[in-house]
């Protein structure tokens, strides 16, 4: 449903609202916001595009000397918070952000977005679906409101109260999800203790996104008001599963058909989706930086955590990199199984979006399925199928994005080099710090 400025006016009278968050995404991923009060004025210049901000303090955004910048929201985007006091209620509005000439701005990732979508439709296709798979940690927090590494459950994959004590904090954060539009189509408790994830409907890729990025700060907030934190980092602790944010994609045409099925397919998958396929698996190596872009990461993407390691794809084993999920027609999907929940939602499918356009493109052929447990094959074995590795280390993935013109190109010579050059200074901080494990193995040692 298109949502009109009349529509927005209305309701800021109806319901009380009294501030707006205007709400965009640098390009590490990290939500910010400008927040106004919801008077006419502010309203007014929100709704003509004409509220400035100071984009220089934000990451990978411009100098100081050329800071100004401009947030043209999304009315599509509007939602009420039902967080609020007796002073009113909070909205908000996702924006893009645009230069003081009225040009979208290059280091904008949700504007980059929207420019792979473009070279997507002049390829012949309407629309790119997504559907995520965020999961996430809960921790207790201390006497003093900071989080600690202390779950509150003990529960493990689908278990129930009461050993998994934090299915009211989930129910409260579904309920919010529902209530602020979300389709949510299931929520659980994962296999670690303390981790848990809620699934909700696929959509066309950038409102899946921008969902990605409302579900954050909700179950943040719940989490906060259950005395809890919620965190979305990779690997909190040692021993246990990672967090993953599995991204189920499909591509479908002009006529509404979805692109990647074909029921006269042994495995009932087009040529479309094998070339899209085969573009995935011929740059995964090298986009790994964009989709598990943190130091940390690569402690979740180890073998014996299910977390997958190796390049290769499957239709029921969950080994690879990719595979199928037995749902066929419209619901006929690829699910990548790398990316994790620190990614930047909007450059990470910018970027696998177009790696599979030019797997398309170059009609790339895709390689026999493993359905093989690979974690149990011999690296001799892997090897004699042409199965690899991802990369190990933030540093080795980070020297391959350089490599690739197609990831690079995606996103932009402004995202690519502002992120390139942050995450090197990242990898420059973490290979200069003396952790607890050097200390205990290396001090009375040597």
């Amino acid at each position: 449903m298109t949502i009109t400025p009349a529509d927005i006016l209305s309701e800021v009278k109806e319901k009380n609202v009294t501030f707006l968050r205007l709400m965009f995404t640098d390009i590490l991923g990290t939500l910010k916001n400008v927040e106004v009060p919801a008077t006419e004025e502010q309203l007014e210049k929100i709704l003509d595009n004409k509220m400035m901000f100071d984009g220089s303090s934000i990451e990978g955004f411009v100098r100081i000397n050329e800071s100004d910048m401009y947030l043209y929201p999304d009315l599509d985007t509007w939602i009420i918070f039902p967080w609020g006091d007796e002073n009113g209620k909070v909205a908000g509005l996702i924006c893009d952000v645009y230069n003081p000439d009225g040009t979208p701005f290059a280091g904008d990732p949700r504007g980059n977005l929207k420019r792979a979508l473009t070279h997507m439709e002049t390829t012949g296709f309407k629309s790119f679906n997504l559907g995520p798979e965020p999961e996430f940690f809960l921790f207790k927090l201390d006497e003093k409101g900071n989080p600690t590494l202390e779950v509150n459950d003990q529960g493990g994959y689908f278990d129930l109260a009461p050993t998994d004590t934090a299915d009211n904090t989930r129910r409260e954060i579904v309920n919010v999800l529902t209530g602020l539009g979300f389709e949510v189509e299931a929520s659980h408790h994962e296999v670690a203790v303390g981790q848990h994830e809620i699934d909700f409907k696929y959509t066309n890729v950038l409102e899946a996104c921008d969902n990605i990025q409302i579900f954050k700060l909700v179950v943040k907030t719940i989490a906060r008001e259950h005395g809890l934190y919620a965190t979305f980092m990779a690997k909190p602790k040692f021993g246990i599963n990672g967090s993953g944010m599995h991204c189920n994609m499909s591509l479908f045409d002009q006529d509404g058909n979805n692109a990647f099925y074909d029921p006269k397919d042994e495995l009932e998958l087009s040529e479309t989706a094998y070339h899209f396929l085969g573009g995935i698996l011929d740059h995964a190596y090298n986009f790994t930086a964009i989709t598990n872009p943190t130091v940390n990461s690569y402690k979740r993407l180890v073998p014996g955590y299910e977390a997958p390691v190796y390049i290769a794809w499957a239709g029921r084993n969950r080994s690879p990199l990719v595979r199928v999920p037995a749902s066929r027609g419209k619901g006929t999907r690829l699910e990548l199984r790398a990316v994790d929940p620190t990614a930047n939602p909007y450059l990470a499918l910018a970027v696998l979006l177009e790696c599979g356009l030019d797997g398309i493109e170059r009609k790339l052929e895709a390689p026999a399925p493993v359905e093989n447990n690979i974690y149990m094959m011999s690296g001799d074995e892997r090897k004699a199928v042409g199965i690899t590795d991802l990369p190990s280390t933030l540093h080795n993935a980070v020297k391959a994005l350089r490599e690739d013109d197609v990831v690079k190109a995606a996103l932009g010579q402004h995202i690519y080099t502002n992120f390139v050059e942050t995450k090197k200074v990242e990898w420059a901080s973490y290979a200069q710090f003396v952790s607890q494990w050097e200390i205990d193995n290396y001090l009375y040692l040597y």
